[in-house]
């Protein structure tokens, strides 16, 4: 099955291996992890628990989005605009260029289209319809932030793809042509041709595979974005660690941060931020405007859809964070911040979003998720 990707081979391969990461044939976390963030009395839920336990995990209606084509149309006043497009996906404008991180717009997290997380609802924008994109980042590998049908479509737009050690060889097998891969190890940085700005993959907690048999054969990365004038941080997924000083001390301050929430379990701390380490993270990085991602699309844990969304709300109306959580598809320039809203429960409320209907964005049927 394509969509399960490839493993690295031949210069690509040994390039792995001569990273810092790699140690035993696989890449491996280097620093301990951080006290307390396993609860030793939590089991791991079984594949059973995972499929059909928890409740509210899945929202009873959809979740409310604005189609931003007519705003992507203008630039951003302050040279540094967000919209949030479900999941990890996300288009940054920044100083005139557009970074897309994690692209999926897949209907599952899954190689398969009939098995796997399904989404709640498509994307607020149709893959077809995204301006221009001068690069697109990959985090890691796990299917809800790689998409096979996604990065098929992708190809034919042709931008720059930066991603994480191993990573390219999935990509190349899709399609991508080599000198339009670059990948990073943590602490290297690639500069975007004919553009003032760098981009930098930095250190994560997390781990990676796509098949069985390939645990951690690529490399997991945050990633820190640096325009002349702004300074951009993306998480990907990770627990929380200490090498978020380390970031700040090098990159920091930043505009705005990017930060995992969704996706948590309490035998999860190490690999998943969750709400409230994710708030410890962003002490770490030095604050600033912080914008959740990773929750809202899939259901991949146990605890209810919104649950994420209302721990944060509560935290930031207690304590004046300076949180952006905007709506799917509503663009924000964070320079500019945003009324803290708790939009999301208009859909257990079932009211519907007064707030004009994005076109349908499922997939054309010529990049439906093939099975070959």
């Amino acid at each position: 099955m394509k969509a399960f990707g490839k493993a690295s081979e031949g210069s690509r391969l040994e390039r792995m291996k001569g990273s810092p990461r790699w140690c035993d044939g696989a890449f491996r976390n280097p620093l301990p992890i951080l006290p307390g963030l396993r609860d030793p009395d939590a089991a791991r839920p079984t594949l059973r628990e995972f499929l059909y336990g928890g409740e509210r995990r899945v929202p009873v209606g959809p979740l409310p989005s604005v189609d931003p084509r007519d705003v992507w149309a203008r630039p951003a006043d302050s040279g540094l605009r967000v919209t949030w497009l479900g999941h990890s996906t996300v288009l940054i404008e920044i100083d005139g260029l557009r970074i897309l991180t994690d692209p999926v717009w897949g209907r599952r997290a899954s190689p398969s289209r009939l098995l796997g997380p399904k989404r709640f609802q498509p994307a607020p924008v149709a893959l077809p319809a995204l301006p221009p994109l001068d690069a697109v980042l990959i985090s890691h590998d796990h299917y809800d932030h790689l998409d096979y049908p996604t990065i098929r479509a992708l190809s034919r737009r042709d931008p720059l793809f930066v991603t994480s050690l191993g990573v390219g060889a999935h990509l190349e097998y899709w399609g991508i042509r080599p000198e339009r891969i670059v990948e990073l190890d943590w602490w290297e940085t690639t500069t975007l041709p004919h553009a003032d700005l760098a981009i930098t993959a930095a250190p994560s907690q997390h781990f990676s595979g796509r098949g069985f048999n390939n645990r951690n054969g690529t490399l997991w990365s945050s990633f820190v974005i640096r325009s002349g004038r702004h300074g951009v941080f993306f998480s990907g997924d990770t627990g929380l660690t200490t090498e978020y000083a380390a970031i700040r001390q090098r990159f920091g301050p930043f505009d705005l941060v990017m930060l995992e929430v969704g996706a948590f379990h309490p035998a999860w701390g190490d690999i998943h931020l969750g709400p409230d380490n994710a708030l410890k993270a962003l002490s770490l990085l030095g604050g600033g405007p912080f914008l959740p991602v990773h929750w809202g699309t899939f259901a991949l844990a146990m605890h209810a859809w919104d649950e994420p969304p209302e721990a944060l709300f509560a935290a930031g109306v207690a304590t004046g964070l300076s949180l952006l959580m905007p709506m799917l598809g509503q663009a924000v320039e964070p320079p500019h911040g945003l009324s803290l809203e708790p939009w999301w429960r208009r859909v257990e409320q079932g009211e519907q979003a007064a707030t004009p209907k994005a076109e349908p964005a499922t997939l054309p049927e010529t990049m439906s998720w093939p099975i070959d």
